[in-house]
Order: C-alpha cells, then structure tokens, then sequence
C-alpha cells in the first residue's frame, strides 16, 4: 500500500509518501517534500499552483489513498479559510485521480502517532523521525515541519487501517489506568484521615 501523507496550506503544502506492507508497522520512505506557492501571488493563483503540484506527485506516486490532516480548529477565520481552499484543490486533485481521500483532525494525529492528543510539534517530529530515520535539511527547517506533519498523517492512516490501531482503546486504558492512580490515592488519604482521628492508648 502506497499512503500520501498531505499537510494542507496556502503558503507551504507539505507531503510525504510511504510505501507499506499493508500488514505490519514497517515503512518504506519513498518521498517527501513541499509545495511552496508565491506570496506575491494572488490566490487563485496559488491555489493553481497547488493544484497542478499536486496533480503531478499523483500521477508520479500513484498512491493508494492520500491521507491529509482536517482543519479542525481556527481562531484566525482569514487563515482558515485559506487552508479551506487549499483542501479543496488537493481533494479535486485526488478524485480526478480517482484516489480516495482520508481526513483525521489533529488531535486525533497526535494521539495514534505520539500517543497523546497533546503531543506538542516536538515530540511529533521526533517521533516521525525516529519511525521512519529521516533527518532534518540544514535548510528549510520550518518547511520540514510541514513534511513531518504530512508523514505523521500517512502514519496516522496506517495505524488506524491497516494494523488495527483505535483510539476508543488507547482512551479506555489511560482512563483506567487514571481511574486507578485516583483510587490508590483516595485510599492513601482515607487511612491518612484514620489514623489522624484514631486515639492512642
């Protein structure tokens, strides 16, 4: 199975491919990288730009299905609306290919991928890194964030699809095991209670 990874955005696309067995937990890197649009540009412009990018590392990778990060949440409403667009255009890309697309909302990412719906970016990165042994460019750094977050959505995908992976059960044994931590210490504090009020003789 072939994964596209997608990070949408107006300014900075990331993507990244991985190639798997369809079975297990092992990844195959095939490409990564980013589509950096012109900011001088009018819109439209760029959403061309991303379009026809995007276009082309289709047909280029074939992939099986393209996994892209859902914009769940945004305080600026002009951003939001850019990256709204520029889902728009990589998801007309992939039908006309005739891919299928998957979204997951950030937190979601974070919590199959870092193990925590509040994994912070750094955590993600290495994490990506680490799964997969790819080093950072020593330039760039800023768009190779974007390329983590790309592959950490393809990883994502993977995880929930193929090997099995859900998030109802992860949840269920940190609640347990929270549960418990609270349970341990609302004893420890009832015996402290008791033998505070119990006399000596």
């Amino acid at each position: 199975m072939i994964i596209l990874g997608i990070d949408p955005g107006t300014a900075t696309t990331g993507f990244g491919v991985l190639k798997t067995d369809g079975k297990t937990e092992k990844y195959e890197l095939i490409d990564w990288g980013w589509i950096k649009t012109d900011k001088d540009s009018l819109r439209e412009n760029r959403l061309v730009t991303i379009h026809e990018e995007m276009l082309a590392i289709l047909k280029k990778h074939k992939p099986d299905v393209l996994a892209i990060e859902r914009l769940f949440f945004a305080t600026n409403v002009k951003t939001a609306m850019a990256v709204s667009e520029s889902l728009g255009v990589i998801r007309l890309a992939a039908a006309k290919q005739k891919i299928p697309v998957f979204d997951y909302a950030p937190m979601s990412i974070k919590l199959v991928v870092g193990g925590s719906g509040k994994a912070d970016k750094i955590l993600m990165k290495a994490t990506v890194r680490k799964l997969l042994s790819i080093r950072a460019p020593n330039h760039k750094k800023t768009y190779f964030d974007d390329v983590c977050d790309a592959l950490a959505v393809a990883i994502c995908h993977h995880r929930r699809t193929v090997t099995g992976y859900t998030e109802t059960s992860n949840t269920e044994t940190q609640k347990t095991t929270k549960q418990k931590h609270v349970t341990r210490n609302h004893r420890k504090k009832n015996t402290e209670t008791q033998n505070e009020i119990t006399p000596k003789l």
